[in-house]
């Protein structure tokens, strides 16, 4: 039995077993230019007579049902919404001189105007006699711009899907209005999107776009209308996308959290679509949701927000709350990841996040990271390890060259050979040759355990990186080694500088102790002790992205070094001292 087979076999299994597995990378580069000329001929026919003519059909009178949403909205920004501005991911636009034609926001900004999620927001402010005025006049503003244009990124499939999720669930904000002319002309609008996703939706990207776009389908099939037919072909087309969008854990292919909350939304908005039915969601749904939901929750440390990874950052606490909240399942935080690849220990009060996987192939993400064998700590409520982080959902938000920054090896907790990435990042964003092979070991028969290794630098250096972590079974003692193993044909005689870092949270304040190979650091309510062996300390400058995409300035522990071709071994500790 090969190595594949071999980790195709156990994952079906609930836990790693003890000894070692082998998690690859496939060798997806991603799509090439015929399925990109297919696509654009695919989006160029939207605009053609025949597709409108497709899209003809039966208007509905009225909704079937409508879902309640499941998921609370952000307070703040359905009353800036009220006071008449947009309040999204740290941006504000006003609502006076809106035009759906030409929004010219970035791309986060326009996909919460075109999706509707916005009415989310607006009903935790509101209530329908009060915010229907607003949500009324902005459904007119977009019935004026696209109603009938046929085009993107408005009638791009998975923004229908959520835009079908919306209306239904806000419908009492939008078709409350005594005008019949544009009560028709919404539901008309409704009709025509169903049709349209039925015919586009397998088109969208695979991931999170291609489960908004079924997910809609099927939210249409039950309370728009459609029968059984059309909820027959949306469940069949969910559930493809679902087997081919996440893991067997749960866990999104794309290895993004910030991606991974919008899926537990979506998917707990089309639990509440069927339950506004009054059908039974297929068991696969519910067992998805949970799965999803327990990935989503193996990524949070103890402040309840999000580790950063692939590109995200903390997120809002109370967005990752609502969305664990509104699947309305029990679901527990995974610790042992499969595909998904995060590693979760938790220890009395400290928590451990550890990426124990290749990036994601290209495909599945972009602006994938070299974050392999990075890991994030917290001390109850606090962070005291982690990464760089990203802009996350507020795509657009950072400079381009310091969100090119923040994708590379150097910007994780971990170590860095030769000053280059793991994985290489290529000059048009997507990612190249490095990690293809990550193997694994955990025990958590005393504390917690796991040894990883990548074969990022083999090729260029001949050398494996190798972490060891152990987490005290009381929270309070984390040793580390980093060990660079010889591998390969070709064996490299000069030595190749390494550097081993660790990003501190800010306000921590970092004070070295006088041998040199150690620090110690004070945050808040407690201090830790961190010491090296095998390296030089230094503490730099270095800066966190927060939650709504800002960078802070805050510290890094750096240690540096030589290895030699044979390799070597550097140790560290945190230690709480108080």
């Amino acid at each position: 039995m090969s190595l594949l087979e071999k980790v195709e076999r156990a994952a079906g299994e609930d836990e790693i077993e003890p000894g070692k597995r082998l998690i690859r990378a496939g060798d997806d580069r991603g799509l090439s230019l015929f399925e990109r000329l297919n696509l654009r001929l695919h989006r160029f026919a939207w605009r053609t007579p025949l597709h409108r003519f497709r899209l003809r059909g039966r208007m509905p009178l009225k909704l079937i049902a409508v879902p309640k949403d499941p998921i609370a909205g952000d307070k703040a920004a359905g009353e800036a919404l009220l006071a008449g501005r947009f309040l999204h991911n740290g941006t504000e636009v006003p609502v006076q001189g809106l035009d759906f034609s030409t929004l010219g926001l970035p791309e986060d900004f326009t996909d919460y105007l075109q999706s509707f999620a916005w009415l989310r927001d607006l009903s935790a402010a509101a209530t329908r006699e009060r915010g229907a005025k607003r949500a009324e006049g902005l459904a007119r503003l977009w019935l004026a711009a696209h109603g009938e244009q046929i085009g993107e990124p408005a009638w791009r499939a998975d923004l229908w899907g959520r835009r079908i999720l919306f209306w239904t669930a806000y419908a009492p904000y939008i078709l409350s209005s005594s005008d019949p002319v544009y009560r028709s002309s919404l539901l008309y609008a409704l009709a025509r999107g169903a049709r349209h996703l039925e015919r586009t939706a397998d088109r969208a990207p695979l991931g999170l776009k291609r489960i908004a776009a079924w997910s809609g389908v099927i939210a249409a099939a039950l309370v728009v209308q459609g029968g059984p037919a059309r909820l027959k072909s949306g469940e069949g087309g969910l559930g493809r996308a679902l087997s081919q969008s996440l893991h067997d854990d749960g866990g999104l292919v794309s290895r993004s959290p910030t991606e991974q909350v919008t899926v537990v939304e979506i998917l707990g908005q089309l639990r509440a679509v069927y339950a506004a039915a009054r059908r039974e969601a297929p068991e696969w749904l519910a067992e998805t949701l949970t799965s999803a939901v327990g990935a989503l929750l193996s990524v949070t440390l103890g402040d309840d927000s999000l580790s950063s990874w692939q590109g995200g950052n903390m997120a809002s606490r109370r967005r990752v709350a609502a969305a664990a909240e509104g699947a309305g399942l029990d679901a527990a935080p995974l610790r042992q990841a499969r595909g998904w690849g995060y590693q979760r220990v938790q220890a009395k009060n400290s928590v451990l996040v550890f990426d124990a996987a290749p990036p994601p192939p290209p495909r599945a993400l972009r602006g994938a990271c070299a974050s392999t064998l990075a890991f994030e700590l917290s001390d109850g409520p606090n962070r005291l390890v982690v990464n760089c982080g990203g802009a996350g959902a507020a795509r657009g938000a950072l400079p381009a060259e310091l969100a090119f920054a923040l994708r590379t090896t150097a910007a994780h907790s971990t170590l860095a050979l030769g000053d280059r990435n793991s994985t290489a990042i290529l000059e048009d964003g997507s990612l190249g040759k490095g990690v293809s092979e990550v193997e694994l070991v955990r025990d958590d028969t005393a504390g917690s355990r796991i040894e990883a290794s990548h074969d990022g630098y083999v090729k260029r250096y001949g050398l494996v990186h190798e972490r060891r972590l152990n987490l005290s079974s009381d929270g309070r003692h984390l040793t580390g080694e980093d060990r660079l193993l010889a591998a390969g044909r070709r064996r490299r005689s000069e030595a190749v500088p390494f550097a081993i870092r660790f990003h501190l949270a800010p306000g921590i304040e970092v004070t070295s102790t006088a041998d040199g190979q150690g620090a110690l650091l004070r945050l808040r309510g407690a201090v830790w002790q961190f010491r090296c062996r095998g390296g030089r300390l230094a503490a730099e400058d270095s800066l966190w992205i927060d939650g709504e995409a800002r960078p802070q300035a805050t510290l890094q522990l750096v240690v540096t070094g030589e290895s030699p071709g044979e390799g070597m071994t550097i140790s560290w500790e945190l230690k709480r001292a108080s």
